[in-house]
């Protein structure tokens, strides 16, 4: 790893951080906002300059994080204001821990036999597409190695199979039971919030991760038949159908940026290869395609621009709903960590990060004072929060700096292990893009106090757990 990580990356995320807190305080705003977000940019167009991957961990969890907390400095809203100083340290701290146990970690995992740093420019970690002995399973055109592709093809397709499945008839019961499909519904603006059966609700929305092994299957070696392609076209089909008749934009667009993230990982194209005429062409498709649905889903929802320009509260009530949808639902997050910082009496010593073992176990039906705390927000109907928020809410500064130093450490390690083991296990892929949307959306919520999260991420590692299981028994065989 370059030692312009260390010199240049953190020092200048360090110094952004203290000028926006100055700015911050002498209430010049929009000067705080631009030096936080060109920060962003510039710690981001670095890392991804050093990197061979477009998941470079480090670039998207600095462009979150610093540039979702320029945002939120701008202070558009009415609902916006000046921070405490302790807000400011803790933001500041959660960037640095993680930039830091990355870098370290990336350190002590580089291999001393390889090249140097100043002639491997792409090595935070190199995403390798040679074809090594251990990648040699999934590349290879012999034989034996083409009938262990065909079968690691057809595992693909099973599990797309039965996710589809499972999803599918887990929203005809939810529905059945509730008397209802939320698209369905008229003026009901919440119609999805009260479209749950507890634990079922898991597996209906387990369909988001289909798109992302279809991606997987698309992309594998060896010819895809016709049939084969109808077959994965419909699951997928199937997949981004229900977010929309739960009219859940969040399903909708994690399903899909799970799934691009995913043919990133996997195709291993660096960066300054990524953007191109093709490229540009296919992600204003796409985006346009995404948009269409996400305004589509808004007016299902019976949101008007009215109610919505209602709760966001903006200085110019002229902005448009377009800009002010986005930004509220970037800014307000570390508003409302200030809000925590300022309000919590107390720390709750780790029960609010184990709402997942409690959700997931049932123990929240049986001790419902283990869950029953408070959120410390603008407004009540604004209730997204920034990753650390529970991180902070069980033991203050000590939390985020220690979550951050795990969060940074875990990157580097996950990204060592797609590097290494992707090509032979692609279902790693999979976790490996969950584990970035996260950091990606870092300002949006406390995605590992979700109990959705470690379901998604439990359902990965046991379908990686099948694609293992048959190629520890080719090795065997051979």
């Amino acid at each position: 790893m370059q030692n312009g990580y260390w010199n240049k990356t953190i020092p200048v995320g360090l110094i952004a951080f203290i000028l926006g807190f100055l700015l911050s305080n002498a209430e010049v705003y929009i000067a705080a906002g631009a030096c936080l977000i060109a920060a962003a940019v510039w710690i981001t167009y670095q890392n991804y300059h050093r990197s061979s991957s477009c998941l470079c961990p480090a670039a998207l969890f600095s462009l979150s994080w610093i540039g979702g907390t320029g945002v939120s400095c701008l202070k558009l809203s009415h609902l916006q204001v000046k921070w405490e100083t302790m807000t400011w340290v803790s933001l500041a701290l959660a960037f640095l821990g993680f930039a830091a146990a990355y870098g370290l970690t990336v350190l002590l995992l580089r291999d001393p036999s390889g090249p140097a740093d100043s002639e491997n420019r792409g090595s935070l970690v190199r995403l390798s597409t040679a074809n090594t002995p251990l990648n040699r399973g999934w590349t290879s055109r012999d034989s034996s190695d083409r009938q262990y592709s065909n079968r690691l093809r057809k595992r693909l397709l099973v599990i797309m199979d039965v996710l589809t499945v499972v999803s599918l008839t887990s929203l005809l019961i939810e529905a059945h039971v509730l008397g209802y499909i939320p698209l369905f519904t008229e003026d009901t603006p919440h119609a999805y919030s009260y479209f749950h059966i507890s634990g079922l609700h898991y597996f209906t929305v387990v369909s988001a991760l289909v798109p992302s092994f279809g991606i997987l299957f698309l992309m594998s070696d060896g010819r895809i038949r016709r049939g084969e392609l109808a077959h994965t076209a419909i699951c997928i089909t199937i997949s981004l159908m229900i977010p929309v008749l739960l009219v859940s934009r969040f399903q909708l667009i994690f399903s899909i940026i799970l799934a691009v993230m995913t043919a990133a990982g996997r195709s291993g194209i660096r960066p300054a290869k990524l953007f191109n005429a093709r490229t540009a062409v296919l992600g204003i498709s796409g985006f346009l395609m995404v948009l269409a649905l996400y305004v589509f889903i808004t007016v299902e929802r019976a949101h008007s621009v009215e109610y919505l320009n209602g709760i966001f509260e903006m200085k110019n009530p002229d902005t448009p709903i377009w800009l002010t949808q986005p930004y509220i639902y970037i800014a307000n997050n570390f508003d409302n960590f200030n809000c925590l910082v300022r309000d919590l009496p107390a720390h709750t010593h780790g029960l609010r990060m184990l709402f997942p073992l409690f959700a997931l176990t049932g123990l929240k039906f049986v001790f419902p004072e283990l869950v029953s705390f408070p959120i410390y927000v603008t407004k009540e109907e604004l209730t997204t929060v920034t990753l650390f928020y529970d991180a902070y809410y069980d033991f203050g500064i000590a939390g985020i700096a220690v979550f951050a130093l795990i969060l940074g450490a875990a990157a580097a390690l996950l990204e060592h292990l797609v590097a290494t083991e992707g090509r032979r296990l692609p279902v790693l892929y999979v976790f490996w893009a969950q584990f970035c949307f996260y950091l990606l959306f870092a300002f949006f919520t406390t995605w590992y106090s979700n109990p959705a999260t470690w379901f998604y991420y439990g359902m990965t590692l046991l379908c990686l757990f099948i694609m293992a299981s048959g190629s520890r028994r080719r090795r065997r065989r051979r």
